[in-house]
């Protein structure tokens, strides 16, 4: 498998090179060059590592790719740090709506189930190599403590993880901020994620420090992200057996930057048969907008009850436009220059029309979130947390009877404590397992402004020298 970009002028890559690159050369992001075939009918009866390394495997292999045994072992042990030997458990919610719960992993949120494997890929690959990298990542919330958690501790691998100051909850701020190892560094960016994003994309894009500390990505710009997100649309829909009865089935996402979403488009294209792609928003709706007008066009970041959704920019709609426009990397990169010099760009009548055929959207207030929060444990005695409840509401809201729908559970209620007691008056325990001392232990985290020199300066006195 080689990847090319979406914006048409990086080099042409292996896998592990996508891996360790992260964000092309020429500002794109990394696709396959071609979408294999899936058999989904061959997976059943597997386990989670087994179908997910199944799914996964035509897109490591390759020259200077990985062996199948070796990733294989990969991916089997990064599931043992579930909770739950099923990994990904799915079940019937209320309606017609089924529930797909990612929220087994180390912190609590849908980001593990890509993460710890991508940590070990990482690790693999520079063994391999004899080779050293500095990770850069921005988090809404919830990336950045499950790319501390898939890398912490390795010596091939230096971590900073940006998060916007006062932002976040505490308890995704804590999973973050407390971890010990001497290779994890955290900054707290007075502004939005956004911002974050901008800053990460900026020190990809310099030259010298890129070259100096041998950037690397964890988030969803990274293709290995994505990758490792398919696996489960597949899973969900083997186990809501649907397509057995002729079912059309959909999955409602709750969507920020469009990675997740992407990764379900993604399993599509490998041949998973699913109806609908729900994008379900909260008040910054600027990808429900989209679907309505065809119009990209950011506003203020409004913040909100679900944090890690508080984003204007959606960075992996980039990979959707190259895919809708048939590949052509130079109109791609006239809406991306589009966004960046005016902060909006509109696709035709034609194209919307395409994604349109696959992509619904939603958008979900504060009130509706709440009700659905409390709706769900009225019916279920279940609490879910406020991002899986704006998947939810989009879910039940396409009513009765046109098929079932997967709604994604992101992260774990627990996460937001704040919120349950204000709303509902209740205490929301940790998932079994966790670290009791998450809300005692010192934290470690630096203060920065939304600069890019200033950020650019604390990263390169902290890191170590790459080999």
């Amino acid at each position: 498998m080689r990847y090319v970009s979406t914006r048409g002028t990086a080099p042409v890559l292996g896998f592990a090179d996508v891996l360790l690159e992260g964000l092309a050369v020429d500002g794109g992001l990394y696709l396959p060059e071609a979408w294999p075939a899936l058999d989904v009918a061959d997976l059943a009866g597997l386990s989670y590592p087994e179908l997910a390394t199944r799914v996964m495997a035509p897109f490591v292999g390759g020259p200077g790719g990985i062996d199948l045994d070796t990733f294989a072992d990969l991916v089997t042990e990064a599931y043992r740090t579930f909770r739950v030997d099923e990994v990904i458990p799915v079940g019937p919610l209320v309606d017609d709506v089924w529930l797909v719960d990612l929220t087994q992993g180390p912190t609590w949120a849908f980001k593990d189930v890509a993460l710890q494997v991508v940590g070990r890929l990482f690790d693999h690959v520079l063994a391999a190599r004899g080779d050293r990298r500095t990770i850069v990542g921005a988090t809404s919330g919830d990336t950045g403590a499950a790319a501390i958690a898939g890398c912490r501790g390795l010596d091939s691998l230096d971590v900073f993880i940006l998060h916007p100051h006062g932002r976040v909850s505490e308890v995704q701020r804590r999973l973050m901020t407390t971890a010990p190892d001497a290779n994890v560094h955290n900054l707290a960016v007075e502004g939005t994620f956004d911002d974050c994003q901008d800053l990460v994309k900026a020190l990809f894009a310099d030259v010298e420090v890129r070259a100096r500390l041998r950037l690397s990505a964890v988030n969803s710009i990274n293709w290995a992200r994505l990758m490792a997100q398919m696996p489960y649309y597949v899973w969900a829909s083997a186990r809501i057996g649907a397509h057995s009865e002729g079912l059309p089935l959909s999955f409602a996402v709750p969507t920020g930057n469009f990675g997740n979403v992407f990764s379900g488009y993604g399993a599509a294209r490998l041949g998973l048969p699913l109806d609908r792609l729900v994008v379900a928003s909260n008040r910054n709706d600027v990808l429900y907008r989209f679907l309505q007008s065809g119009v990209m066009e950011a506003h203020e970041v409004d913040p909100t009850m679900s944090p890690s959704m508080d984003i204007q920019v959606s960075s992996n709609f980039e990979r959707l436009l190259f895919e809708i426009y048939d590949r052509n990397a130079a109109i791609v990169s006239e809406c991306m220059a589009e966004l960046r010099g005016t902060g909006r760009f509109k696709v035709d009548a034609e194209h919307l029309a395409r994604i349109r055929a696959r992509f619904d959207g939603a958008r979900v207030d504060e009130a509706a979130t709440v009700a659905t929060i409390g709706e769900v444990h009225d019916r279920t005695g279940r609490w879910i947390d406020p991002h899986t409840a704006v998947g939810v509401r989009a879910a039940l809201d396409r009513g009765i009877g046109v098929g079932p729908v997967a709604a994604l559970a992101t992260a774990a209620p627990a996460k937001f404590p704040e919120l349950y007691r204000r709303h509902f008056g209740v205490e929301i325990e940790p998932p079994e397992g966790s670290d009791p001392e998450l809300l005692t232990r010192s934290e470690r985290v630096t203060v920065v402004p939304a600069d890019y020199d200033a950020v650019r300066n604390v990263i390169v006195a902290a890191a170590r020298p790459t080999r």
